[in-house]
Parts: structure tokens; C-alpha cells; sequence
């Protein structure tokens, strides 16, 4: 395999869920850390070597540059026990891993972004405006989980897949941004196997 590298911000769940498949798949990859605040994935370097929409995680894989986290997660767990064998499984795990990213992280992962990263007196009045809506769609996507999650342990059959990872990355510390994780006690449970998972590494490591 090509050298990997993972240009990322550690408190990023985006990124979280990279570093996470590959430490439960046993592969090891560099990291090479950016603070988003200080707007070091703006530079000229970085936009120009790295990624021109300034944005991370970037999986960079030898000479190549792999942005969007999910797609760096199918790229490592190709082939692996997280990706499930038959056909119908992996199109309903990228199912989930797509509604992580339209309806779950859009929501849950921005309302905590702000509270705890930007801080609630420097967002805009636009942003502040927001955060009643995002909170609602944040709260419906968790129920949505939570339904689920009473009736299987895992997202995809019978075993942990990739879109338990998306999903746990920003659902994990959804409490962050407010929201609480105790009104859904299926998501909490689910939330305890993927930690029990052999080679589980936190987000803050």
C-alpha cells in the first residue's frame, strides 16, 4: 500500500472517523495536524498542494489527495470486514453514511462546531439565527438512529461497518453542541459497543 497521510484537525470528527477506521482495520498512517481557527488550511501551500477548497480531512495515499471523510473511509475499508460482502449491504451502509452527511452532520456536528469551537458571541446574527432549526433537524436525525438502533445493534447487519463509524464520530459528542444523548438510550448503547470495539482509539487521543 501507498504511504498514508491524514492532513487533519484532532478535535474534527470528519477526521475522527479516518483515524478511527484505520486504527480498527490495524493500518497505520501519518498525521499531519491543521488548526482551523488559526486558518492554516488557507494558506497558499496548503491550497495549492493539499486541497484547493481549503477544507479537511485530506487522505493524501503516496503522490495522491483523497478529500471528503467518508470517501477516505471506503478507501482504507475496502476489502475488510467494516464494508459488508453482499451487494444489497454495502449500497444500505453508503444509505447511512450518505444520511450522516445530509442530515446528521449538517445539524449536529455545525450546532457544536459553533458552541463550543467559534463560540456563541462570535457568530454571525445570521448563524445565531440558525442554530433553533439546525437543533430541531439534529434532534430528528438522533431519532431516526434511535429508532433504528431499537430494533438491530448495528447500522448494517450483524457487525460494525463503516457507517457505524461515520455515524459515531460526531454522534459521540453530540452532547457538545447541546443535544442530549440521554433522551435516546438505544443511541447510547450503540454508542458503548462501537467503544468496545477491539483496536477503538477516542477522539482525543
Amino acid at each position: 500500500m501507498d504511504k498514508l497521510i491524514l492532513h487533519e484537525d484532532p478535535v474534527s470528527g470528519n477526521c475522527y472517523k479516518i483515524r478511527l477506521t484505520a486504527a480498527l482495520l490495524g493500518i497505520r498512517m501519518e498525521r499531519v495536524e491543521y488548526d482551523i481557527m488559526k486558518g492554516e488550511t488557507r494558506t497558499p501551500e496548503f491550497l495549492a498542494h493539499i486541497n484547493p477548497v481549503g477544507r479537511i480531512p485530506v487522505l493524501q495515499v503516496g503522490q495522491r489527495f483523497l478529500p471528503e471523510s467518508n470517501a477516505a473511509c471506503c478507501y482504507l475499508g475496502e476489502g475488510s470486514a467494516l464494508v459488508p460482502g453482499d451487494r444489497f449491504g454495502r449500497a444500505d451502509m453508503l444509505r447511512w453514511m450518505f444520511f450522516e452527511q445530509y442530515h446528521h452532520e449538517p445539524n449536529v456536528a455545525t450546532v457544536r462546531y459553533w458552541l463550543t469551537m467559534v463560540g456563541t458571541d462570535a457568530l454571525s446574527e445570521l448563524q445565531r439565527s440558525m442554530i433553533p432549526g439546525k437543533r430541531l433537524a439534529g434532534e430528528a436525525a438522533l431519532q431516526q438512529m434511535e429508532d433504528h438502533l431499537s430494533l438491530h445493534d448495528w447500522f448494517v447487519g450483524d457487525a460494525a461497518s463503516l457507517a457505524d463509524i461515520a455515524l459515531f464520530a460526531y454522534t459521540h459528542v453530540a452532547g457538545e453542541g447541546g443535544f442530549d444523548l440521554g433522551l435516546y438510550p438505544h443511541v447510547g448503547a450503540w454508542i458503548a459497543r462501537v467503544r468496545a470495539l477491539p483496536k477503538f482509539v477516542p477522539m482525543r487521543d
